[in-house]
């Protein structure tokens, strides 16, 4: 029954998976979102059990991966440059946390800011 479904992204709010949803279902696509009504009734979480999870059927997997990847932002600078991978020189690269050791899971906002490249999977080292 878990293979039925591919889960495409995780967002930590569930405002923020509303546009990739709507575009998605538009094209045709069924979208299931998991633990939206957990962190809508209780937001403080989401870091905790991973946020909203936009999750399709492994049939339209393809698909869909095609239509997030050509409506979905990309991290950018400060002065809102895209942020260049150092590995690979893709401009498209996404915010991430590893919440390694136990403070970075409690407390997950002192964790530094690192970036993932969507391209070739490298992580940066905090800005």
């Amino acid at each position: 029954m878990n293979n039925e479904f591919f889960t495409l992204a995780s967002f930590e709010f569930p405002a923020d998976v509303q546009i990739i949803k709507g575009k998605l279902e538009a094209e045709g696509i069924k979208v299931f979102l998991r633990d939206e009504n957990t962190i809508n009734s209780d937001p403080l979480i989401s870091s905790a059990i991973g946020g909203v999870k936009l999750q399709v059927y492994t049939t339209d997997k393809e698909r869909a991966i095609t239509i997030y990847n050509e409506v979905r932002s990309y991290a950018t600078d400060n002065d809102g440059n895209p942020i260049k991978c150092p590995n690979c020189n893709a401009e498209k690269s996404e915010i991430y946390y590893s919440r390694n050791g136990i403070f970075y899971k409690l407390f997950p906002f002192f964790e530094p800011k690192k970036y993932r490249c969507t391209s070739c999977q490298f992580i940066t080292k905090p800005i």
